[in-house]
């Protein structure tokens, strides 16, 4: 896109209009957007060479829906692979129609110039195993009997979840990746990412995340499944072939979850006690949505409902409920001692989810193996979300952070 400017001089110019104002400021947006990217798909672990999970359960093939952004060099020492959340998917940044309303999950922080800059990296992202974007999940077809595996699909854990990306990484040629991404759930990838496959990156990038989940995000979690298979739409997992799943209890689940995501003051100041239709109570016991802060859960919920399955929602937070690096490990100093690579480990400081001191746990860690850590606690009022949310302060902490992991990279390389 262009835009025409005069050169004829005024001594009285004329001030730019909002249209012209909003003209300028989309070419900025589309001069660092990736545009429209394409879903790829790809089938690992065929038969016999199937994923084996931790439970001992055999599995494959795997269809990995992933996507990718930028070049890989010629070196292919440019590689990040980002690791998404809980319900996040391979949909990082750009759109995938022209007519999108709605960027890729990550969009201020992915593109040329940005954060995780596609000028000078490569960038992959993949739906993760168990989920319900296009990898294989309990949604999928179980080929053994020709229907949705339901809850016949394996148990599995972060480290299953890691197998897979690791293979899609080398699947694309990547030996060896110059950064792992990831925030929350993505942020116990890269931990295990770490541990599992030490050699097999030169940085590691922790956000809002801990080398285990805190009792009470268990209880959370279990809340959430709770509502999910007591709806009387969840058919023990079999829902697919029914005119509808258990659309009230995910959406149930979504609520309860998304107050976690968020600070107090972040809510208190974005709804306080505003009402949501008028101007006094009306003193009515099944009004669910008299406050606007109830409305807003109700809409989270209504939209979580029409593109996340269920299923995948009891696999994901039971696989983060088991985490635990230090068990895996035996401490986890001795988990991430496993390898040379750099860190970089951000906490928030209105997460209670995930607090600072899992964060600094991880710091000490760290400094204990005598690795390389960066440790930043960021200011937010965000909450746990404030890593999806602020991308500006982590674009700072990235920029330098990738630049010198990519240098010292290429110095070993050459030495």
């Amino acid at each position: 896109m262009s835009i025409a400017t005069s050169s004829v001089a005024s001594s009285n110019p004329t001030p730019p209009s909002a249209a012209e104002e909003e003209l300028v400021e989309n070419t900025r947006a589309d001069a660092q957007s990736v545009g429209i990217v394409q879903t790829k798909f790809v089938d690992l672990f065929c038969p016999p060479n199937e994923l084996v999970v931790t439970n001992g359960a055999r599995l494959g093939p795997v269809r990995v829906a992933f996507e990718t952004y930028g070049e890989l060099s010629p070196a292919g020492d440019n590689a990040i692979f980002v690791c998404h959340a809980l319900t996040g998917d391979a949909h990082l940044a750009g759109k995938r129609r022209a007519d999108d309303r709605k960027a890729g999950w990550w969009d201020e922080l992915v593109g040329p110039g940005k954060g995780l800059d596609t000028n000078r990296y490569f960038i992959i992202c993949a739906n993760a195993l168990g989920g319900c974007q296009g990898t294989t999940g309990p949604g999928s077809v179980d080929p053994a009997t020709g229907k949705p595996f339901g809850l016949r699909f394996p148990f599995l854990t972060v480290g299953d979840i890691v197998q897979v990306h690791a293979q899609l990484v080398r699947h694309l040629g990547v030996k060896k990746l110059l950064a792992v991404v990831g925030g929350s759930l993505g942020g116990m990838q890269v931990l295990e990412w770490a541990s599992r496959f030490p050699d097999e990156i030169n940085a590691a990038v922790c956000l809002a995340s801990a080398a285990r989940l805190s009792a009470q995000g268990i209880a959370f979690n279990c809340v959430g499944r709770r509502a999910i298979v007591t709806d009387p739409n969840f058919h023990s997992g079999d829902y697919y072939d029914h005119p509808s799943g258990p659309n009230l209890g995910l959406s149930l689940a979504r609520m309860v979850a998304h107050i976690t995501y968020l600070s107090e003051n972040s809510i208190e100041k974005k709804f306080g006690r505003r009402l949501q239709h008028s101007e006094q109570l009306n003193y009515e016991l099944m009004h669910e949505t008299e406050f606007q802060v109830e409305s807003y859960l109700h809409y989270q919920g209504s939209r979580f409902v029409e593109r996340f399955d269920a299923n995948s929602y009891l696999y994901f937070t039971r696989a983060m409920d088991y985490f635990n690096l230090a068990d895996a490990y035996g401490s986890i100093e001795k988990a991430l001692g496993r390898t040379n690579a750099r860190f970089l480990i951000t906490s928030y400081t209105t997460d209670w989810l995930f607090p600072t001191i899992q964060g600094v746990e991880l710091m000490n860690a760290l400094v204990a193996a005598r690795r390389h850590v960066s440790f930043v606690e960021l200011t937010s009022p965000y909450g746990h979300d404030s890593f999806l949310l602020e991308v500006d302060p982590l674009a700072e902490l990235l920029t330098p952070f990738l630049e010198q992991t990519l240098l010292a990279s290429r110095r070993k390389s050459q030495s």
